[in-house]
């Protein structure tokens, strides 16, 4: 394979995976890209049922192989929420802002000691016909902040607190956070897989 379609079109996530897999011996495209690319519903009750959906539909879109993710805040205070809804968290076509204020809401008043959480992200990879190839996963363990702290990166990162940095994703920069993130722990197993994989073709 000398190509693989990237399944999202979001394009902070586009720089993120692209940057981490940079030393792969494949072309990574995202569908984007393209003229026109299929509009995935993320109806799955779990991140893993999300990221195999993405990466099938738009593998056998292109017929080509394609990679895709999803990730999740789980939040302990809030019994994991808002976990597979992260991302429309406070409601379908809100902004990263609208999601952030929500769970400050939710959180209002909780001490720092209640409000673990972790990040976790799941990728799949699939052939062009729809076969499922790779599933890796990894997850980063931290809190949530009582307000937002920093200006990179995206998402919930103004909110995640590492404790080992005590800085938020957003505080971290781009370097560190590619470097210790959910998705990067993900793509790093992803990675390893990959190489196997493709050494078998």
């Amino acid at each position: 394979m000398k190509q693989i379609i990237l399944a999202t079109g979001n394009k902070h996530k586009v720089i993120e995976i692209k940057d981490i897999l940079k030393d792969l011996p494949v072309e990574i495209k995202p569908m984007t890209d393209f003229e026109k690319y299929p509009e995935v519903l993320e109806d799955g009750q779990t991140l893993q049922d999300n990221a195999i959906k993405k990466a099938t539909e738009v593998a056998k879109y292109f017929n080509l192989w394609a990679i895709a993710d999803d990730t999740g805040l789980e939040v302990n205070y809030l019994k994991g929420a808002p976990g597979v809804y992260s991302s429309r968290y406070a409601g379908i076509n809100c902004s990263y802002n609208d999601n952030n204020n929500k769970l400050l809401k939710a959180l209002e008043g909780i001490q720092m000691e209640n409000r673990q959480a972790q990040f976790r992200c799941v990728i799949a990879l699939s052939d062009n016909c729809g076969n499922i190839k790779i599933l890796a996963e990894g997850k980063i363990k931290g809190y949530i902040a009582t307000d937002l702290c920093g200006i990179t990166g995206f998402g919930y990162d103004p909110l995640f607190y590492v404790p080992k940095y005590e800085k938020t994703f957003a505080q971290l920069g781009e370097e560190i956070k590619n470097k210790i993130s959910h998705r990067a722990i993900a793509l790093q197993n992803f990675k390893e897989k990959f190489l196997e994989l493709n050494n078998n073709l």
